[in-house]
């Protein structure tokens, strides 16, 4: 699996449409509304780096109101929940 942090900056008179359209776009998992800069984040999960391009230069750049993108390949992830994931045996 592979995960990419998608910074987006969207015309303002359609940030609302924008996070709803790239929502909706297949890989991507989340898309946040922020305060400051940028105005969108999204977060992609694909099985196949190469899937990455289709996800973002194919489709969610191309969104009306998409003004740039700035990509960001995860390598790690840290956090309790990766943690918690990792040790759950799938006894309760």
């Amino acid at each position: 699996m592979f995960t990419a942090i998608v910074i987006i900056t969207a015309d303002t008179s359609r940030i609302p449409e924008v996070a709803q359209e790239v929502a909706e776009i297949e890989g991507i998992s989340e898309v946040y509304s922020v305060t400051g800069e940028p105005d969108l984040i999204a977060i992609a999960r694909v099985k196949e780096h190469e899937d990455l391009a289709g996800v973002v230069a194919d489709r969610l750049s191309k969104v009306e109101g998409v003004r740039n993108t700035i990509t960001h390949i995860a390598f790690k992830a840290y956090s309790r929940h990766d943690l918690a994931q990792a040790f759950n045996i799938g006894l309760d």
